[in-house]
This record gives C-alpha cells, sequence and structure tokens, in this order.
C-alpha cells in the first residue's frame, strides 16, 4: 500500500464521519483525489461542508452493498481506507442488529471488491476487540477476551474482530493488500456527543454550566488520542509498503481516569460545572460490562513508520472545545 503520487485516487468509506472528514481534509491538502462513499447514518455532510466545493472531492451518499458503482469505485482507486462502522456505546446497546449487519455486510461486500480490483484496504478496527482483557497495557499479539453474548456491547467488538478474520482471510487467499488498525478513544473537533463519546460531552456540559455527567465510579481509565495524529499514523501506515499484512494499534499511552478527565475539562474550560456519577445501568442498560483500563502498547506503530502520537490530553481538551465554539 503506497501513498504514491499527488494525483493518487482514494476511495474513503465513512468519510463524513468524524475521523473520516479528517482524513479527507489531509488527503485533499496532498492533491489526491478522493471519493467519499457514506449513508450518513452516524456522518454528516457538515463535517465536509468546508471541502465540498473541493473539485477532487466526490461524496455518494450510498451504504457500500447499495452504492450501484461500487466496483468502478473500488478498480478505479489506488487504496481504500474503509472506516465505516456503527460506532459508539449508546448505540451499540440500543441498536444491535443494526451494528451487526452494518460492520459485518458492508465490509464484506467491500473487500470483495477491493480483491477483484487488488486495490489495497485500511481497514479501521478498534481497541474494543481487546475485550475484557486484564492487562495493564494491549499489545497487536495478544489473545482477545470477548464477554458473554447476552450482553449487548460486546457485538461491537465481536463484529470488528470478524471484521479483521475476514480481511486476513481475503490478504491470505485472494492476495488482497489489507492494513488493519485498532484506534484507541480517537477524540478532536467533529467529534459528537450523540453517541455516547465522553469528551465531547464534558466539553459541552462544562460550557453549558451543567453537571459532567460520569459513569460508573470514574475509576476507569483510557488514554484519548487527538485525531490529528490518528490521521497522520494512517496515512503513513498507508504509504508503507511493509505494514501490508499486520495489525497496529493507534492510541496515546497517556493515560487518564474518567473521572479525571471530567476535572480536567472543567478546569481547562474554567468552568462551574459540578460533577454528577450516574450507574452504568442507567446510563446504558442493566449489567452492562465496562473496561477498567485500555492503554495501547504503540512500538510495533512506531517501529513501522518512526512515528507516536504526541499530542497533550491538556491540547486535545483546548483544541476540541476551540472548534466547538
Amino acid at each position: 500500500m503506497s501513498a504514491g503520487a499527488a494525483s493518487q485516487r482514494v476511495l474513503i468509506t465513512g468519510g463524513a464521519g468524524f475521523i473520516g472528514s479528517h482524513l479527507v481534509e489531509r488527503l485533499l491538502g496532498e492533491g489526491r483525489v478522493v471519493t467519499v462513499v457514506d449513508d450518513l447514518s452516524t456522518g454528516s455532510l457538515v463535517n465536509l461542508k468546508a471541502m465540498a466545493a473541493n473539485p477532487r472531492l466526490e461524496i455518494i451518499r450510498s451504504r457500500i452493498s447499495q452504492c450501484a458503482g461500487l466496483g468502478r469505485l473500488v478498480s478505479g482507486a489506488d487504496c481504500i481506507y474503509h472506516l465505516a462502522a456503527a460506532v459508539g456505546v449508546e448505540l451499540v446497546v440500543r441498536s444491535p442488529i443494526h451494528v451487526l449487519e452494518t460492520n459485518l455486510h458492508e465490509t464484506e461486500v467491500l473487500l470483495e471488491a477491493a480483491a477483484v480490483a487488488r486495490t489495497p484496504v485500511l481497514l479501521a478496527s478498534t481497541s474494543e476487540v481487546y475485550g475484557k482483557s486484564q492487562k495493564p497495557a494491549f499489545s497487536e499479539e495478544d489473545d482477545l477476551l470477548i464477554g458473554p453474548p447476552h450482553q449487548a456491547r460486546w457485538s461491537y467488538a465481536c463484529s470488528k474482530l470478524m471484521d479483521e478474520f475476514l480481511a486476513l482471510a481475503y490478504a491470505r487467499e485472494k492476495g488482497l493488500p489489507v492494513i488493519i488498525v485498532r484506534l484507541f478513544n480517537t477524540v478532536g473537533p467533529r467529534q459528537t456527543g450523540q453517541y455516547g463519546m465522553v469528551l465531547p460531552r464534558f466539553i459541552a456540559a462544562a460550557r453549558a454550566g451543567s453537571p459532567l455527567r460520569v459513569y460508573g465510579d470514574g475509576q476507569q481509565s483510557r488514554c484519548f488520542c487527538y485525531v490529528g495524529d490518528t490521521v497522520e499514523a494512517l496515512c503513513r501506515l498507508a504509504g508503507s509498503t511493509q505494514a501490508s499484512g499486520q495489525v497496529f494499534n493507534i492510541g496515546s499511552t497517556e493515560e487518564i481516569t474518567i473521572f479525571d478527565l471530567a476535572r480536567l475539562v472543567i478546569d481547562c474550560l474554567g468552568s462551574k460545572s459540578s460533577i454528577e456519577f450516574v450507574p452504568y445501568g442507567e446510563a446504558y442498560a442493566p449489567g452492562f460490562e465496562d473496561m477498567r483500563r485500555r492503554k495501547p502498547m504503540i512500538e510495533k506503530l512506531q517501529r513501522a513508520i518512526g512515528y507516536r502520537p504526541a499530542t497533550a490530553l491538556r491540547e486535545i481538551i483546548r483544541l476540541t472545545a476551540a472548534a466547538a465554539g
């Protein structure tokens, strides 16, 4: 998978989403010709508003499986970034059928078309595939521990893991060049709190002077990676001939509890908001399971592309809040 010349044609599924729109912006800035396929179920054309007039951008509103010209688009592309997915814990808990259908069927259709054309694919997976593991930090070579099927939240992790298995199967059997990335809590401008994403929720509440709602006891910890750092890693991996057939974690290693994140947001915004603890059963569903810790090991990423995400969390909050107006 190589970045190639400035005239390179790129297909981005889910390009109207949070991460996808930043990737579109980056690639257009490099002179690429970009086609976005997005059904706008969770993405928005507002995310692409600043780029909409660019003659090198084509936006197709469609599910991948219903895109009439998919074969032509795939064969005409030099590479594909597959970011389209059902995302967000709230959506996963409330619409599990939609999550499974979107994450499994749409990926299968795309990989089948890509295999015919031999068009390289970078597939976005998730840190959720590490499941209930209690390791202090997660490596790409770790065993994975998915929770029981009666807990709807695990359907997302399982569906994305099946995407990984399917992509690697296409790589082995069909010779399709594939790179898989597991994203850890990417945050930044354009991310919405609509589907439960914690940082935009906290920023919106702090701005309004409303309580910041922390689920559980707030001692669960995460590492938040700035979207610009994530996009940089995606682009470098796509341009690496050595990355094909491999899995990479992308994320920050700056760890913070959700309670401390709430306090930091209040401090950064100079807010008078309080912090309110909300039981998981009230926030999501009875019996909801959360992971206490979610920290990536990113040495493999650094070895492959000479890069590690570097934007500090306080700066991430500042940039995200500033973009929200």
